[in-house]
């Protein structure tokens, strides 16, 4: 009950700042992110609510997210609010990050009809993550995004990328690997991510490599 009570004193402050964005169209596929560095504006300048994105699921659906802190920019909260005005049904869910948020938008990957909502998050200077909530039966689930393999952290440094493609989400990054002789100036690891049963399988995406 505590943390209900906390979610709609949040909610009742963001309104104002919800109305006023909630006029944005971000029904547009996403190709790509933004570069990390447009996150890292000062907080003096973006104030307490850093991130705020209207994701409209069908007509009558929509998920707001909004994250809020003072302070230290990658450490606070955020809120995902659920409008479904032809069912009149609204739901909240609330969370603390650690990182700053840069994107945010939904899918269906595993096409059972319940819309997951992706949030990417730039955990670290140039390091990006996400957390994924499936949103079922009236509640907020979260979906374990599986971290890099100790294999694959050999040759990562991070500036990775996610973009989704054909309905199927990837992330790429450059390899970076001083002791790794074969690896080449420009070349990039890509991998796809996969949904089965609320779990993700990851598999790498062969490329070329250029001459």
């Amino acid at each position: 009950m505590k943390k209900m009570i906390n979610v709609i004193k949040h909610s009742l402050l963001f309104a104002g700042v919800l109305l006023m964005a909630s006029c944005g169209n971000n029904n547009e596929e996403k190709v790509a992110i933004e570069k990390p560095v447009a996150a890292l504006a000062d907080s003096k300048t973006r104030g307490p609510f850093a991130f705020y994105k209207d994701i409209s699921v069908k007509p009558g659906l929509n998920f707001e997210i909004v994250s809020w802190g003072k302070g230290v920019d990658s450490i606070g909260g955020y809120l995902i609010l659920m409008s479904d005005s032809v069912k009149n049904k609204y739901n909240s869910f609330s969370a603390e990050r650690k990182g700053i948020i840069t994107d945010a938008w939904n899918m269906d990957m595993d096409n059972d009809g319940n819309p997951e909502i992706y949030i990417e998050l730039l955990s670290k200077k140039n390091v990006l993550d996400l957390n994924v909530y499936e949103y079922s039966g009236g509640d907020f689930r979260k979906i374990s995004f599986p971290p890099l393999s100790s294999s694959t952290k050999k040759d990562y440094a991070g500036n990775d990328k996610f973009l989704i493609k054909d309905g199927n989400l990837f992330r790429s990054f450059p390899l970076v690997n001083p002791k790794d002789t074969s690896i080449k100036a420009g070349d990039v690891k890509m991998l796809v991510y996969q949904l089965n049963g609320n779990s993700f399988n990851v598999n790498e995406v062969k490329q070329e490599k250029q001459n």
